[in-house]
Order: structure tokens, then sequence, then C-alpha cells
């Protein structure tokens, strides 16, 4: 499995380049391409969403939340908070849910990476 951020999701359909979107298709083709809840609910935030988009959503896994996941979440963002750190709400969230289930996360967003310089375990394709 690998965790992908709506990051990388919108500059695929807006036809952007990159490591990114290169292991993104290659995750979509292997079938091992998941959502953490946290960003199936960005995307579909999108009023204007295409069906065609909604549809390749709606068909992948998304990850389950593990027992005590938000607890986890909210000890994490205060860890990084108290370093100075920014630690956004949605990052941790999507963070957390892929240092619980091991796998890396797909991203373009470079907030993951100040995230990840702090978070030992935490995976980026970037």
């Amino acid at each position: 499995m690998i965790a992908v951020d709506s990051s990388s999701w919108i500059a695929l359909w807006r036809g952007d380049e990159g490591p990114d979107i290169v292991a993104l298709e290659q995750a979509i083709f292997a079938g091992v391409a998941v959502l953490a809840p946290v960003v199936q609910s960005e995307l579909f935030s999108d009023p204007q969403l295409p069906a065609a988009q909604h549809e390749v959503l709606s068909q992948l896994p998304l990850l389950e939340l593990c027992e005590g996941y938000w607890k986890r979440a909210g000890l994490l963002r205060a860890k990084l908070r108290a370093e100075g750190r920014k630690a956004r709400l949605a990052d941790v969230l999507i963070a957390q849910a892929c240092l619980d289930h091991d796998i890396p996360l797909i991203t373009r967003d470079r907030d993951f990476k100040s995230l990840a310089a702090k978070i030992d375990k935490l995976q980026l394709i970037l």
C-alpha cells in the first residue's frame, strides 16, 4: 500500500509532471494506491470535482483508522508545535495514518518534508 496526498492528485489532474506523479501513476497501475480518510474528504470537498475523478477516488481503498489514532495524532501535533514546527491538522492526520500502517506517502506538499525531518518513520515519495 502507498498513500497519496491531495497535492499529488491535484497535480496529476492538472497535467503536472514530477517524481510524485510518476510514483502515483505506478501505484495506481499496481493497485497499491490508498487514501487516508482526510485526503478523501479534502478531494471530495471540491464542488467542481469531475465525475471521472470522483469515480477513480471512489474505487480506491481507504486506510482504516487504528485504535488510538486520534490521541496519537493529537500528541504528535502537540510535540511538533512544542518544537515550534508548523503542524497543520490535516497534514498531521495524514502522517499519523501512514505511520500507523507503516506505509509511504506520495506528496508534493513540502510541509511534509519538515514533518518527516522530525518524525523518523514517516516515509515520503516527493
